[in-house]
């Protein structure tokens, strides 16, 4: 199990659970230190610093690779791509969860956010590329404001986030829609 992007490891004590073996992949260093930590007691997970234009795990080493927002909106991501080619043994799959821009609030906030994104065009780069999609409905729901305002502003630039927390003064959640992307090797 290879997950890219695997930020401060949130995800892998999960996949080491079932996985005979978990690599995390992750190109900032202080959040590759946080998984390294949050793992310590985990003996089959492994967290490397990378890329994922540049994954530093062996050719077709990989049985499942996920990904949450670590290939942002598409169209650029065809490095990143070309090292799941690369790393994926036959027989694997790929998993890519990735902002659904086209829908939900959390969606309208986003293309608030960044307007020069454009969710047809990236829905056209993963089919091109031949993924297939799952829409899939979410949500974000916090024990507390603090908290909910905390991630909108690392989501979103700080006049849309400011802008969006005061048209929402109340909101500890929004409805949140993403993109389940998918292919097999």
């Amino acid at each position: 199990m290879l997950d890219i992007g695997c930020g401060t490891g949130f995800h892998l004590p999960r996949f080491a659970a079932t996985a005979r073996s978990v690599v995390g992949v992750e190109p900032h260093p202080p959040l590759a230190a946080l998984a390294r930590r949050r793992t310590r007691r985990d003996a089959n997970v492994t967290v490397l610093e990378g890329a994922a234009a540049a994954l530093p795990v062996a050719d077709s080493s990989v049985d499942v690779a996920h990904a949450r927002w670590a290939y942002f909106f598409g169209p650029g991501s065809e490095p990143g791509l070309a090292e799941l080619d690369r790393v994926v043994r036959r027989g694997g799959a790929a998993f890519v969860i990735d902002n659904d821009a086209s829908t939900s609030t959390f969606g309208h906030w986003f293309r608030r956010g960044y307007p020069n994104v454009d969710p047809v065009a990236v829905e056209r780069f993963w089919s091109v590329q031949g993924w297939q999609r799952e829409p899939l409905l979410i949500g974000w729901e916090f024990d507390s404001r603090d908290d909910f305002e905390a991630v909108v502003r690392i989501e979103l630039p700080t006049a849309v986030a400011e802008a969006v927390l005061g048209e929402h003064p109340e909101a500890t959640g929004v409805d949140y829609a993403v993109n389940l992307w998918w292919r097999r090797y």
